[in-house]
């Protein structure tokens, strides 16, 4: 799987930097992620019927609101949406991607196949969240009902420290009702820092001061419980890069 995670760190691109740069995503903004990690592998352990075993229903007078945190080029958004919502020209479902990557982004919006219920907006969520307040606003509705945040939290950990990885789950707990996390484990850590290394470029800023280790699943889970007032749900198990799929939801 490392041989597999190092080819796709050298096919990526990072903001500013040439696409054929090996190390050009220290952001996890990869521009053929999901040529190598393909939406199926998170889909086939996700139930079609999540959104209805949460008591959420499609075609009522309120929407259901999901969150597609680090969309990347938005297949996955798409394919989630598809999965879930059995008639999507007809649903009450949106779903918001954001990414921080605007090239990305702008990807994502050009190949999306449902403009009425799926949107894109480029965000960095270390910075503010006032983009994911006012869809809210638009839609009459104080939390997202589903919050995905699927393989990013290393990437913030890296680049933001241990505070920025906590800070991201509290934001996410703040204006969810579930929340489905899939967060990557340490040798993940060492890799990416490895690849670095190898190329002779500095580490990431806090990866030598990261307190935050081993099992960073447990970690999290244990900030939304402690901190966030969520609790955990159901455990989908792990996906083919062996890292756990968690459902959480707010007390």
């Amino acid at each position: 799987m490392e041989i597999l995670e190092a080819f796709m760190f050298y096919k990526s691109t990072k903001l500013g930097l040439k696409i054929n740069d090996p190390g050009a995503a220290p952001y996890g903004n990869f521009i053929n992620y999901y040529s190598f990690n393909p939406p199926e592998n998170r889909l086939s352990l996700i139930p079609a019927t999540l959104l209805q075993d949460l008591g959420y229903r499609d075609g009522g007078d309120e929407p259901t609101l999901i969150l597609d945190v680090g969309c990347n080029s938005g297949d996955l958004s798409v394919a989630v949406y598809k999965h879930l919502v059995q008639e999507p020209g007809e649903s009450t479902v949106h779903l918001l991607g954001f990414d921080l990557d605007e090239t990305l982004v702008e990807r994502a919006e050009q190949t999306n196949p449902l403009h009425s219920n799926i949107s894109f907006i480029q965000l960095d969520i270390t910075k503010e969240t006032n983009q994911l307040q006012d869809f809210l606003s638009q839609h009459s509705c104080s939390h997202f009902h589903l919050c995905l945040c699927l393989a990013v939290t290393m990437w913030v950990h890296l680049n933001h420290g241990d505070s920025g990885l906590l800070q991201l789950l509290s934001r996410l707990a703040a204006i969810s009702s579930h929340l489905l996390l899939e967060a990557q484990p340490w040798k993940c850590y060492r890799s990416a820092a490895r690849r670095l290394r190898k190329l002779g470029r500095s580490d990431f800023d806090h990866f030598k001061t990261l307190k935050i280790r081993g099992d960073v699943a447990d970690h999290a889970t244990e900030h939304l419980e402690r901190h966030c007032g969520m609790e955990l749900m159901r455990s989908f198990g792990s996906t083919a890069w062996d890292r756990k799929l968690l459902l959480f939801r707010r007390r």
